[in-house]
């Protein structure tokens, strides 16, 4: 597959491994997002490239040592007691502003704690080095830590930290050459991630894709959620138990602890670690305090978890047994419903990128209450302009029957007047529709239009 997106984050890294000094980056994010391919853009012939694995502290450093030997000869001839011997004899060897790319460098630091110190103290004196060192990993918590944390031996030397973040449907359009409500459909599943993409190009379509790759116990992404989560996560088994879940439908705090039988403060810890690993999100009403947990609701966010969760979990007894086509029905029959929700979410995180009569707006977030103390209502998207003079409320629709849309913006209307915080503000609606019928609408936004909104 080709390389597409990642202009900034290329950008960033030319940059850095340029300059005449010796430089320190870090790049993390999560497993097959492209933090590798990304790497390997900037890297020539002449730097040095290694993958780390598992092995203990002299298996490590014998097959560095045994990698560098391809551009040094003969550097995999001395027998290294340390890294701290290791980096000193690599230094005295390799030609001034070679780059050393470390990947999943946390295999190496779970063996060899005392790597950060021995580089820190190499850093001390930088002006010395002869090299540019990238230092990548998955393990999101460790790579984020290894320079975030005000008590790491590397806190604040990093020239360039680098999170390596999903790749929005915009390009996935490009590379499956589909038309844009396929495309929706493609991303709910796979979301923004390069291999999860590279796998479905090797089939012919999707559900192609999904009986060999995920709908398989010889599947590359059978387990994938148990991987990911052995990265970041000391107990899968309870991370593994809160998504399927929130899967079921259990979105408050209260319900989740109530089915797994735990205090809700217990919880608390582990939420917040999957929230800020990207795969669940905390929901709350839009003008509500973030920490107002009883109104909160835990959503998956990430698209192919989401889907796993939802699809893969429950069905895995016949998927183990090799019933993929009883699969198949379950999953087209719940799809529409399954691909409504993330048309919902992809159009939310498009606002602040549309033109919407020129105004600029924030983030947009769902509303849900009793403004009138009599009824619930709720709004797909709310947003305010950054001047705060205007509120977006919008509804979003994956439905392929037809839709007046003049009457669901005089509905929209009618309810916004309802929100507290729409006093003084000029309301303006839209419609985020699968379909586009009436084309003298104003602010009507097809899958099409989301789309190109995220192009960079």
């Amino acid at each position: 597959m080709r390389f597409v997106d990642r202009k900034q984050e290329l950008l960033r890294l030319k940059n850095t491994t340029n300059r005449p000094t010796s430089t320190l980056t870090i790049i993390y994010g999560r497993r097959r997002i492209g933090k590798s391919r990304l790497i390997k853009e900037v890297l020539t012939t002449n730097d040095i490239y290694f993958m780390a694995d598992q092995s203990e502290t002299s298996r490590q450093i014998e097959l560095f040592a045994k990698q560098i030997s391809l551009h040094i000869k003969g550097f995999d001839k001395l027998v290294y007691p340390n890294w701290e011997a290791f980096f000193e004899n690599l230094n005295y060897r390799v030609k001034k502003g070679t780059v050393i790319c470390i990947d999943e460098f946390p295999y190496i630091v779970k063996n060899s704690s005392e790597l950060p110190s021995i580089l820190q103290k190499i850093w001390e004196e930088k002006g010395k080095l002869n090299y540019h060192l990238i230092l990548c990993g998955s393990a999101q918590q460790l790579m984020h830590n290894l320079v975030m944390n005000a008590a790491a031996p590397l806190y604040g030397r990093a020239d360039e930290i680098i999170k390596i973040k999903a790749i929005p449907a915009f390009y996935l359009q490009k590379i499956l050459n589909t038309n844009a409500i396929d495309t929706i459909t493609e991303y709910s599943i796979w979301g923004g991630i390069p291999r999860y993409w590279e796998l479905r190009t090797k089939e012919d379509d999707l559900l192609s894709a999904l009986n060999y790759h995920v709908f398989s116990s010889h599947g590359i992404l059978y387990n994938e959620p148990v991987h990911l989560f052995l990265d970041d996560m000391r107990d899968t088994v309870h991370s593994f138990t809160l998504l399927s879940l929130i899967a079921s439908g259990s979105h408050r705090l209260s319900e989740i602890a109530s089915r797994i039988e735990k205090p809700a403060t217990h919880l608390s810890a582990p939420l917040n670690k999957l929230i800020q690993l990207g795969y669940i999100e905390r929901e709350t009403p839009f003008d509500e305090n973030e920490k107002h947990r009883k109104k909160s609701l835990y959503k998956i966010s990430d698209p192919f978890m989401d889907f796993y969760f939802n699809f893969v979990v429950p069905n895995r007894s016949l998927i183990e047994i090799g019933q993929t086509a009883n699969v198949n029905k379950l999953i087209l029959a719940q799809l529409h419903q399954y691909v409504s929700t993330h048309w919902e979410r992809i159009c939310r995180k498009a606002v602040p990128f549309l033109n919407i009569d020129n105004i600029v707006f924030k983030s947009a977030s769902r509303w849900w209450g009793t403004p009138n103390k009599e009824s619930e209502i709720e709004f797909d998207v709310v947003a305010e302009s950054v001047d705060k003079k205007y509120l977006l409320v919008g509804e979003c629709k994956w439905n392929d029957t037809e839709i007046n849309q003049t009457e669901l913006t005089n509905v929209l209307l009618k309810k916004a007047v309802q929100l507290p915080f729409a006093k003084k503000k000029k309301i303006i609606t839209a419609l985020f529709l699968k379909t586009r019928q009436d084309l003298a609408s104003e602010h009507v936004y097809t899958p099409q239009n989301i789309i190109d909104a995220f192009e960079v």
